[in-house]
This record gives structure tokens, C-alpha cells and sequence, in this order.
């Protein structure tokens, strides 16, 4: 391809940039960086299952170095960061971020004393999934490959940004997830102690989704909201599920809008379920009418 093609290529391109708000990131200096924040997020997850990445050896002896020195770098990237993602928002809003720099070192301090907490209610999850997969052999096999625990532990740790209003960063970790595990957790959604996701491939979870405690969800499961009419502006409603606790909900079953499913319910396979469900209730869809055929085997004397 000759100059002149390539001139005219670049021409009408930034001729498309023009007027252009959030799909392209010139004179953008100050946004988050995406794989800085996937670096911290690694390193957090060394910090909740120390030696889970393997890059250290960690041993009774020198844990309190290990930890200790990933938490000092975890704040300062961590606090960099949230105070790129501030002053993004100031811009976008408008407003005075001289306050940005402070605030964001502020919650990075917060989201590190969270972290003992974050640990104490993973170790629910694990448990739920070792009581609840007769296949899992072990609480190490749980934390090294389960693709529901990968996603929850994720969870946990964005959830907490989001609780701090911090834009752009919780979103960026819980797609990590999704990307690397299918699962899709909205960091909005509430989830309580002893949640275990079994599978896992396919689940959704919107953002104002609430989940009360010893509650299993299977592969494909959505617990989604309505599409708005005509109109119609959800953004800040509670407009996803209510899920109570120990509940049970099956593969491939959607649950929709601010409904809510109550305690010790069991929701079957496939269903689609858009109003509250009392509690102990099993729903579940009829049983369909199977065909069946005779396949005629072909004479083999002939």
C-alpha cells in the first residue's frame, strides 16, 4: 500500500475521532491502566491464598515478609490508580479533584483492612463447595480450580471499591473474571457467607442482585433485570433478584426483575420466573412429552 492510501486511511480515521466521549482515550493521561490493575488484583489474590500463584515460596518463616512487602506495593499501585480513576470522574462531572488524591489513598487503606474480613468469608465459600460437590477432593483443589471460586474471591475484592463509589476499577476486575471463567458478577451485587457456584460457565449476576447466605447456583443461571419500556430509566432502581437464603438454583433457570425468591427455596432447571416465590417452594417446569423411535438396524446378511 503506497503513502499517499495510507494518508488518506489516517485522515478519515481521525476525522471519526472528532466529538468523540469515552470510545477513544487521546489526551486521557489520567485513566486507570487496565493491566496495572489486573497486576494488583494478582497480587491480592496472593494475599488471600498465600503461595496460590507461586511465584514465591512461602513458608511459616518468611510469610510476614511476603505479605507484608505485597501490601506496601498493593497500596501505592492500588492508591495510583483509584486516584486516576477520580480525577477521570471529576473530569467527566465537571468538578474540583483536588480532593482525589486524598480520598484515594484513603480507600486503598480501607480496601487492605478489609482483606482479614474478605479472607474469613471465602473460607465459607470454600467450605460450601467442599460440602457441596461430592468431586472435590480437597480445599486446595477448590482454591487452585474452580473456576466459582476464582470468580467469587474476585467478587469480593471489587465489591468493596464499588461500595466506595470508585469508578472504572471493580468493573475492570470482575470482567477479568468473566473473561477467565464465564462467569459474569456485576460488583454491585450483594453476596453473602457460604455462596458456592457449581460449574459456573454462563452465570450472570446483575448489579443491585441481592444473595442472603448458603445460597448454590448452577452453570447458566441469570439473575437479570427486565428491558426498560419506552422511556423507561432503571439506572439506580433495584431491578434485579432478591435471592434468600439457603437457597437452590438449578442449571439454566432466569429469574428477572426486582422479584424475590424465598428462604430455602428451589428453583429447577430452565424455568423463567419473573415474580417472587414464596419460601420452601420447589418450582419447576412440567415434565415434557419425549418421542421416541425405533432406529431399524440395517440387515447385515444381505
Amino acid at each position: 500500500m503506497d503513502q499517499k492510501k495510507i494518508d488518506n486511511i489516517v485522515k478519515a480515521l481521525l476525522d471519526t475521532y472528532q466529538a468523540d466521549s469515552g470510545i477513544n482515550f487521546i489526551d486521557t493521561k489520567n485513566l486507570p491502566l487496565r493491566d496495572r490493575i489486573l497486576e494488583i488484583l494478582d497480587l491480592l489474590m496472593e494475599v488471600v491464598f498465600p503461595g496460590y500463584k507461586g511465584t514465591k515460596e512461602v513458608t511459616s518463616s518468611n510469610v510476614s515478609f511476603i505479605i507484608g512487602d505485597i501490601l506496601c506495593r498493593v497500596y501505592d499501585q492500588l492508591a495510583e490508580q483509584i486516584e486516576r480513576a477520580l480525577i477521570h470522574l471529576c473530569r467527566m462531572k465537571d468538578c474540583d479533584s483536588c480532593g482525589c488524591h486524598d480520598m484515594a489513598h484513603r480507600v486503598a487503606e480501607y480496601l487492605l483492612t478489609q482483606l482479614p474480613a474478605i479472607r474469613k468469608i471465602l473460607k465459607t465459600d470454600i467450605q460450601a463447595a467442599f460440602d457441596g460437590d461430592p468431586a472435590a477432593s480437597s480445599f486446595e483443589e477448590i482454591v487452585l480450580s474452580y473456576p466459582g471460586l476464582r470468580a467469587i474471591a474476585t467478587h469480593r475484592i471489587a465489591h468493596e471499591l464499588y461500595l466506595k463509589d470508585i469508578p472504572l476499577i471493580p468493573r475492570i476486575m470482575s470482567e477479568r473474571a468473566h473473561h477467565e471463567t464465564g462467569i459474569d458478577i456485576h460488583p454491585g451485587a450483594r453476596i453473602g457467607e457460604r455462596f458456592f457456584i457449581d460449574h459456573g460457565t454462563g452465570i450472570v449476576i446483575g448489579e443491585t442482585a441481592i444473595i442472603g447466605k448458603n445460597v448454590k447456583i448452577y452453570q447458566g443461571v441469570t439473575l437479570g433485570a427486565l428491558a426498560p419500556a419506552a422511556g423507561q430509566s432503571l439506572r439506580g432502581v433495584k431491578r434485579h433478584p432478591t435471592i434468600e437464603d439457603d437457597v437452590t438454583i438449578y442449571a439454566a433457570a432466569t429469574i428477572l426483575g426486582n422479584v424475590t425468591i424465598g428462604k430455602g427455596a428451589t428453583i429447577s432447571g430452565n424455568v423463567w420466573i419473573k415474580e417472587s416465590i414464596p419460601p420452601g417452594v420447589t418450582v419447576s417446569m412440567t415434565s415434557p412429552e419425549l418421542l421416541y423411535s425405533q432406529h431399524n438396524k440395517k440387515d447385515k446378511t444381505k
